[in-house]
């Protein structure tokens, strides 16, 4: 006679039982049999008499210690024996009882069935050599180029997992089809065109970035470590991301095309008008020419306006970068080193401001001549904002000997600097 399910459902229906047949579900699982010590702490006077009468103990402590083996041999001895302990289990809990290890062989074995199934996928469709089925099968060999990537959306779903690798497996072939042809094609086209989401693979997303796993994977390359490598990276394989929001406030400066002088950015410069580059506008310039043998480069908006309106009819080249360099910037800054000039560069003397100065001087050199951001400057720059933990720890790798002694005063002080504090003494330097 089959007594477990009117075992389970007794134990169901006294409450002092509950807590103990939590922690026997949990050692099952772990040992695969009525196995390991249970410890009950805080115990009510209820509980003590459920366990104890069952296991022919009595207990006074409120902590209660007693083996699940125990407990199963004293079951086997009252009118509901005999029983199979795995079986009350699955019928108190209402579902099938998998040991640790089963269950990770059957996560396994689901998991090679989702990257078979995707294999397959682009085999039957694309054919064995497909770049996709490339990727795919370097990812899973290496668990490299995306997969910890694509094992963390896995978790959360196999379905969106699996539209997710079929839409990166696709955008890569399409790159192939480009490369072919030697064409341009605007990212959020070809995201639109396979997902019809223009910006299922814009940097930020997840799409985006297994996107560039894959890329790299099949082009051999490494990963992008900011925006502008990003930018740089889907440039070499044809495809054109946004390249308008990429720009930088400029005055004075020419560009340069195949053609000649840029006509647009000349009569900007011949009208002393401050204008806008973007990376749309840098499509063909090969060169650029700033006026004299330093081009001044601030990083805030309002700092580039007060020393435009300042400098009337004066000849000079300025750039504002708006915070960290965009790549619009970061493929000016060599043409204007290329072209003869050095660049003198300002920014806000607080541990963004440093790092961003500090890594383009580590970037591009001496030439990079840091302006106004020394121990002095920074005491004339100071405001009332603070420093916090994340901000001092910014400052421990400044490689700049002026900016490691700025970082040094700044960690002392805690409080930041900045540009706007200091607009008179860099109006004086750009005008002598």
């Amino acid at each position: 006679m089959c007594n477990n399910k009117e075992c389970a459902n007794y134990f169901k229906s006294q409450r002092a039982y509950h807590r103990c047949f939590e922690e026997f579900r949990k050692k099952w699982k772990s040992y695969g049999k009525a196995a390991g010590r249970i410890t009950l702490k805080q115990t009510s006077a209820e509980e003590r008499r459920a366990v104890g009468g069952i296991i022919g103990k009595v207990f006074y402590e409120e902590t209660i210690r007693f083996s699940f083996l125990e407990f199963e041999q004293g079951l086997q001895k009252t009118r509901f024996a005999p029983v199979d302990m795995k079986a009350v289990l699955e019928e108190y809990f209402g579902e099938p009882l998998i040991t640790t290890q089963g269950q990770q062989r059957e996560d396994q074995e689901r998991r090679k069935r989702f990257l078979d199934r995707s294999c397959g996928y682009f085999e039957e469709n694309a054919g064995r050599e497909a770049v996709a089925l490339v990727w795919l099968r370097k990812m899973i060999s290496e668990k490299k180029y995306g997969y910890q990537l694509l094992m963390r959306e896995y978790a959360k779903g196999e379905k969106q997992a699996e539209l997710l690798v079929r839409n990166v497996g696709n955008a890569v072939m399409k790159l192939k089809e480009l490369t072919d042809k030697e064409n341009e094609y605007p990212l959020a086209v070809l995201a639109a065109e396979i997902t019809d989401n223009p910006h299922y693979f814009d940097r930020s997303t997840t799409a985006g970035l297994l996107f560039v796993h894959a890329i790299c994977c099949c082009e051999n390359m490494e990963l992008p470590e900011d925006a502008h490598q990003w930018r740089k990276l889907l440039m070499q394989v044809s495809i054109v991301p946004d390249n308008i929001s990429s720009m930088v406030h400029g005055y004075g400066l020419r560009l340069l095309t195949k053609q000649g002088w840029h006509g647009a950015y000349d009569a900007f410069c011949e009208r002393k008008e401050p204008y806008v580059i973007t990376m749309e506008n840098m499509k063909g310039i090969i060169g650029v020419q700033a006026v004299g043998e330093k081009a001044y480069i601030v990083e805030n908006e309002m700092v580039f306006s007060y020393l435009i309106h300042n400098l009337k009819n004066s000849d000079y080249t300025l750039l504002c970068t708006s915070g960290q360099p965009r790549s619009v910037a970061q493929v000016l800054i060599p043409y204007i080193l290329a072209s003869g000039s050095n660049i003198c560069y300002n920014g806000d003397i607080d541990p963004d401001g440093i790092c961003i100065a500090d890594r383009l001087w580590k970037k591009f050199g001496d030439r990079i001549h840091i302006w106004r951001m020394s121990p002095e400057d920074y005491d004339k720059s100071l405001s009332k904002e603070r420093i916090g933990d994340i901000g001092r720890a910014k400052l421990e790798n400044i490689g700049h000997p002026i900016l490691m002694k700025t970082a040094e005063c700044m960690k002392e002080k805690q409080l930041a600097g900045y540009q706007e504090n200091m607009l008179k003494e860099l109006l004086e330097d750009m005008k002598t």
